[in-house]
């Protein structure tokens, strides 16, 4: 399976939160695939899953006046369904590296997110476009000949976390997690149970079960 791949969720899959994620992890020995900080949805409740698509960019004050997006929109014109944009900038403030029609493109090729450590801009037309988008801040800035795409499809580092095209991606209003591809299988594993368990747990506590009396039944809070 090549990391073009996207992720193909299975019935339940809606029940997989960045929590219960993280935890199952944590459970396979991962503890440190949570980015960190909180790299905000754009709209409040905002949920996906996915595939990553590395991108990569650094500062550059040189403008090619024929063609100054090239790499971007290469990069956007080779994503694929299911992927999710993460985009690496170092925490860089030096402008917006995502808008309106970057997420219309990747959008109208069946990605299902960006995630980024820099800013987005057009925040409201990417909310309208339905388009989930997470970020550090917004800017209105353009990037032209301020920064520039220098790797696509090459390992990032993102809130501490390194990030290769291929894997998978929770995003949630909790935060990010990041599951390496080697261990997807485990992880998933352990999450589908997990998120089945919580519905029964959730069912106990509500029907008066002590918490105490619940976690010695099932070992899950």
């Amino acid at each position: 399976m090549s990391s073009a791949d996207g992720f193909r969720p299975e019935p339940g899959d809606e029940r997989l939160t960045s929590a219960i994620v993280s935890d199952s992890c944590d459970a396979a020995g991962m503890r440190h695939q949570v980015l960190r900080g909180r790299l905000a949805p754009l709209v409040a409740g905002t949920r996906t899953i996915g595939r990553a698509r590395t991108v990569r960019f650094a500062p550059s004050l040189v403008d090619d006046p024929a063609d100054p997006y090239g790499a971007a929109i290469d990069m956007i014109d080779g994503i694929g369904a299911g992927q999710i944009a993460v985009i690496a900038t170092g925490e860089s403030d030096d402008s917006a590296f995502w808008g309106e029609l970057f997420s219309a493109a990747a959008l109208g090729a069946g990605a299902v997110g960006v995630v980024t450590d820099g800013p987005l801009r057009d925040t409201d037309k990417i909310a309208a476009l339905g388009f989930p988008a997470f970020s550090r801040s917004r800017r209105p800035i353009d990037f032209r000949a301020r920064m520039r795409v220098v790797d696509v499809d090459a390992p990032v580092e993102v809130g501490g976390v390194r990030i290769e095209s291929g894997d998978l991606v929770i995003a949630d209003d909790d935060g990010i997690v990041v599951v390496p591809r080697a261990a997807e299988s485990d992880v998933l594993a352990r999450a589908r149970a997990r998120a089945s368990a919580e519905t029964t747990v959730l069912a106990e506590l509500l029907a008066g079960d002590s918490l105490r009396a619940v976690w010695t039944r099932h070992g899950i809070l």
